[in-house]
């Protein structure tokens, strides 16, 4: 071995004498390689760690050590997926994660049938179910032997090389066919051949942190995907309709046939699109080329300083360098983060860094000038209102008001109706002249439904308005709004609209009603205008957490986020927007009107001038689509949801320096001015606490 890796040396240091002009740039796909390597002179030196190699069959013991001097050596690692970044990002300050990417161009080739079939696939009898790869320890070959005899009608095409395996002791049946290794150029016309393709890893050591390739490979192909519970293709993938995870054989064959049952051309292909349309192997080699040139000037930096007796200094990294330092983080700059860092600011002298994966301040309560010049709110309808004066007193430090009462209508049987549901909308839904609130009070106890015991989001409308009014203006709306049926959701859904029996038709009652004069995002600019405060926008917080040292961290993102999804995505609803602008300068009477319809996809149209006080003779509107797709905006509030969270919540309150706090930190439904309040009470506890808040602790104060 020594001699070997002496003569390799000698033949890599003649190479380079020979074909380089300049130092040249070292790049280590294992460490092994760092043996004979490890003393060229390098422009700089990446580790490529695409695997945890110690953890494979036959590793070489010297892998732990080798892979240290190479670490220590690194200007950049890069690992080939997120869950191996998480085990060794503690490891180097210039540590990023790259998932594997796919060749759309030349894998959806498998989708045109234009690839004649190969020779020793062509007469395998259909439904075929393929996998390709190393054929090795990873793969669990008892559960593929299993498969094959629950459902012997099925073909299962394995193709690959077999490595660290007796070929004998791989499963044999009549079902499973064995057609070897295959060149890169081939695999779409064996991909065009199969219903299903398979992942059926062994969930083992050698498994624990892979991300595969083949992932977005198949579905570039167009075929379904049916994986054991891997790690990264769970968090990466797990949510899509085309991939389908399940850990033992029964669970294996029931994925198979849902994902047989799919259409080739279904829904299903447009949303794994829209995933793997950023993942490009071209996307990747423009961030690693990035990376790499940053290192090289940071190296030829420290170099020239070592050169000149200079103390060394830590080289920069994504416009952030090891040596920055904060008193606090902040992850978000919605209400929670904004009010927090400017209190910890403020109030506390902190030096704080406000970052948002957003291009912007503000949170969901943005608001920006469209292309027509009207104010409008990207993500839907912010309406301030609250009860609390401590409230009010604290945001009027950053903003003048415009007083503003919000009415709301509904579109029903093709007539516009006040929401909540009031006298009005009685007398004109079923054509009556209810005069007094008592008539309006005995008219819905005459419908009203007993029930014995309130639970559901159902059960509170029903007991109080009955059947008929439940299902015109709730059940509908509700089900687009949540994707699940009222009768499955918590009470408070529904309880939070109630229902009136006289004329007031302002859809909220607080004592306190106003929207910001200038907009939100202009006062969030004000409170965030301190000399304490550094703002970032456009930065994730997994991109800086290691590269920053600070004291304390705020974070008011999703709390599962937060601990890599450890038990698994809490459920959040999303929302699509389509904004309009019309050449005219009024849309409609009101701010909102719902569309209760189930068969309306949208949920309900603002125009937003009725909310800005705005003069235009132009107006801009946008159409609201629930999803269960995209940023999230909801808690799903049913009983699943929160023993879930209440995992996720011991976690952050084991965690002495870091604060969770907003709505998506503490999985709970909260109004713009509850998380004011709770940003307040959170702060005052930080301090009484000497930094330290729970979530747990973190509730609204109103």
């Amino acid at each position: 071995m020594p001699e070997r890796e002496a003569g390799l040396a000698q033949l890599l240091g003649m190479l380079i004498d020979t074909a380089t002009t300049a130092a040249p740039v070292l790049w280590f796909y294992t460490p092994m390689m760092f043996a004979f390597a490890g003393g060229v002179e390098a422009a700089a030196v990446v580790y490529d760690c695409m695997d945890e190699l110690t953890a494979f069959r036959f590793a070489d013991p010297r892998l732990v050590e080798l892979e240290e001097r190479l670490i220590a050596r690194a200007d950049a690692v890069f690992t080939g997926g997120w869950s191996l970044y998480e085990a060794k990002r503690h490891r180097h300050a210039n540590i990023h994660p790259f998932p594997s990417a796919v060749d759309a161009t030349h894998f959806g080739q498998a989708r045109e049938g234009r690839l004649r079939p190969p020779a020793d696939q062509a007469r395998l009898p259909g439904p075929v179910l393929g996998f390709y790869g190393v054929i090795d320890e990873r793969l669990d070959l008892d559960l593929l032997a299993e498969v094959a005899s629950l459902r012997p009608n099925w073909t299962i095409a394995m193709l690959g090389p077999v490595a660290k395996l007796d070929a004998a002791d791989l499963p044999r049946a009549p079902n499973i066919h064995w057609l070897g290794g295959k060149a890169y150029d081939e695999l779409p016309a064996y991909l065009s051949g199969w219903d299903v393709a398979l992942m059926p890893f062994a969930l083992n050591e050698a498994t624990r942190f892979i991300s595969p390739t083949k992932t977005p490979e198949y579905l570039a192909g167009g075929r379904p995907v049916v994986s054991t519970p891997i790690a990264d293709v769970v968090r990466h993938y797990g949510e899509l309709h085309g991939v389908r995870i399940a850990a033992d054989a029964a669970g294996f064959v029931a994925a198979c046939e849902a994902a047989l049952s799919l259409r080739r051309d279904g829904p299903w292909l447009a949303e794994a699109d829209a995933v793997l349309a950023g993942i490009s192997w071209d996307a990747t080699h423009r961030q690693m080329a990035a990376i790499v040139g940053e290192a090289i000037l940071a190296a030829r930096h420290a170099a020239t300083r070592a050169a000149n007796d200079e103390a060394p200094a830590a080289p920069s990294i994504g416009g952030a360098s090891r040596s920055e330092r904060f008193d606090a983080l902040v992850v978000g700059a919605g209400f929670a983060g904004a009010v927090l860092a400017e209190r910890l600011a403020s109030q506390a002298g902190q030096r704080v860094l406000v970052i948002d994966r957003r291009d912007h301040v503000a949170g969901n309560a943005y608001d920006h000038f469209d292309a027509a010049g009207v104010l409008v709110h990207r993500y839907g309808p912010h309406i301030f209102h609250t009860n609390s004066q401590r409230v009010v007193d604290y945001l009027s430090r950053f903003t003048d008001w415009r007083p503003y009462e919000h009415r709301v209508l509904a579109s029903v049987e093709d007539k516009l109706l006040p929401m909540p549901i009031n006298r009005t909308t009685v007398n004109g839904l079923y054509g009556l002249d209810l005069r007094s609130d008592a008539e309006a009070a005995a008219f819905l106890a005459a419908r009203a439904e007993p029930v014995a015991e309130i639970r559901s989001a159902e059960d509170v409308v029903v007991s109080a308005v009955g059947r008929h009014l439940y299902e015109t203006f709730f059940r509908g709306y509700t089900r687009k709004q949540w994707g699940l049926d009222p009768s499955e959701l918590d009470r408070s859904v529904t309880a939070r609209v109630p229902t009136r029996v006289d004329t007031d038709d302002r859809y909220f009652l607080d004592r306190f009603q106003a929207m910001p004069a200038e907009g939100y995002t202009a006062m969030f600019e004000r409170m965030l205008d301190h000399p304490g405060i550094t703002v970032r926008t456009g930065t994730d917080y997994r991109m800086v957490r290691e590269r920053i040292e600070v004291g304390h961290t705020v974070f008011t993102g999703p709390v599962d986020e937060f601990f890599d999804h450890r038990f698994g995505k809490l459920p959040y609803r999303s929302l699509a927007f389509r904004h309009e602008t019309h050449d005219r300068p009024q849309f409609q009477p009101v701010g909102v009107v719902n569309y209760p319809d189930a068969a309306i996809p949208h949920t309900r149209i603002t125009e937003y001038k009725h909310l800005t006080g705005q003069r235009h003779a132009k107006t801009s509107i946008s159409y609201e689509v629930p999803s269960e797709e995209g940023e999230p905006y909801y808690p799903v509030p049913r009983e699943e949801s929160r023993a879930i969270y209440r995992r996720y919540e011991a976690l952050a309150n084991a965690m002495p320096n870091v604060t969770f706090v907003g709505r998506l930190a503490t999985y709970r439904y909260y109004n713009m001015d509850q998380v004011v309040a709770q940003a307040l009470a959170t702060f005052e506890r930080m301090g009484s606490a000497g930094g330290r808040a729970s979530a747990a602790a973190a509730g609204p104060a109103i």
